[in-house]
C-alpha cells in the first residue's frame, strides 16, 4: 500500500487524506493526455481564414493550418517538406465556391482585370460547386491543386506559377506512392521551370536564381535526364558566389548520381557475365 505521508493529522480533523498527491502528478498527466488528444484531432490544428473572391466578390471562409501546428519531419531533395501532425500542403489552395476561381493562397489576390474576365468566361459558367469536409486528405488536395492549375492555364498565368502547382501535385502523388503520376507532373514542372529560368525575372516563386538552378537539376535527375542533371549541378558547384548550402546540395545529388550509376554498371556487368557463363556452359557440360 501507498504510505500515508500525512499520518498524525487525524486528531486535527484531517482524515481520508492518505491518497493525496502533493505534486499533482495525476493532474499533470491528465493535462498531457488532454493536450495529446487535441493534437491528434486535425480539426484543432485548423482555423478559418476570411477571404474575398477577387473575381465575383463572394466572401467565404478558407481552411488554414495554425502556425503552431507545423511539425517538420524531413526534407526531400526536390524541396518537398514532410510534416507530422497535419500536412499544410493540403490547405494551400483556396477556392471560391461561388464562381470556381481557385489559386494557391499566396497568389489568390494576384489577378489582373483581363484574367478576371477569362475566369468569368471560361470557369464560372461550368462551375458546379463543391462541398469539402472539414479536414482534407491527399485526394482532396490533388483535386484542389488540379483546379488551381486549370485556373492558371485559363487565365494565362506565369509559367512559373503553373510549374510550381505541377510540382505540388507531383508531391501529393508521391505521398500516395503513385510513381507514374508523380513522374508525369515532375516532367511538367521541369518544363515550366526551365522556361521560367530563361524568361522570367528572379525571384521565381520565392526562389533565387541558384535555388531554381538546383531544383531544375534535381528534377532532371528524378525524371531520368542524368547528363542534364549533372550539367546543372556542376554549374552550381563551379560558379562563384553560389551559397554554400546550395553547393552542398548539388554535391550531394551529384554523388547520388555517381552511386546509382555505379550500381547500374555493376548490375549490367553481372548480367553480362551470367550470359557468358551460360553460353560457354553449353559446350563444356
Amino acid at each position: 500500500m501507498k504510505e500515508n505521508i500525512f499520518s498524525g493529522l487525524e486528531d486535527l480533523g484531517f482524515d481520508n487524506i492518505d491518497e493525496v498527491d502533493i505534486f499533482n502528478k495525476k493532474k499533470e498527466e491528465e493535462k498531457e493526455n488532454s493536450q495529446e488528444k487535441k493534437e491528434d484531432d486535425p480539426r484543432n490544428l485548423l482555423y478559418d481564414a476570411s477571404a474575398t473572391c477577387p473575381v465575383c466578390g463572394n466572401k467565404f471562409q478558407a481552411k488554414a493550418v495554425k502556425s503552431s501546428a507545423y511539425r517538420r519531419q524531413k526534407n526531400d531533395s526536390d524541396l518537398f517538406v514532410r510534416y507530422a501532425l497535419i500536412n499544410p500542403y493540403f490547405y494551400e489552395v483556396w477556392i471560391c465556391n461561388a464562381c470556381g476561381y481557385s489559386a494557391m493562397k499566396q497568389d489568390f489576390d494576384k489577378i489582373r482585370d483581363y484574367q478576371i474576365e477569362l475566369i468569368q468566361e471560361k470557369i464560372a459558367p461550368k462551375w458546379q460547386g463543391r462541398r469539402y469536409p472539414e479536414v482534407y486528405d491527399v485526394e482532396i488536395a490533388i483535386e484542389r491543386y488540379k483546379l488551381a492549375l486549370l485556373n492558371s492555364v485559363v487565365m494565362e498565368s506565369k509559367t512559373s506559377r503553373k510549374a510550381l502547382t505541377c510540382l505540388r501535385i507531383a508531391w501529393m502523388y508521391r505521398l500516395q506512392l503513385d510513381n507514374k503520376n508523380e513522374q508525369l507532373f515532375l516532367k511538367q514542372a521541369l518544363e515550366g521551370f526551365n522556361d521560367a529560368y530563361m524568361n522570367e525575372d528572379f525571384p521565381i516563386c520565392g526562389m533565387d536564381k541558384y535555388t531554381v538552378m538546383y531544383l531544375i537539376g534535381e528534377l532532371n535527375r528524378r525524371t531520368g535526364a542524368i547528363d542534364e542533371a549533372n550539367l546543372w549541378f556542376s554549374k552550381l558547384i563551379t560558379t562563384p558566389n553560389v551559397p554554400q548550402k546550395i553547393k552542398d546540395l548539388a554535391r550531394d545529388q551529384r554523388d547520388v548520381i555517381k552511386e546509382e550509376t555505379s550500381k547500374v554498371e555493376t548490375s549490367e556487368d553481372s548480367t553480362e557475365e551470367t550470359k557468358k557463363s551460360g553460353f560457354f556452359s553449353r559446350f563444356f557440360k
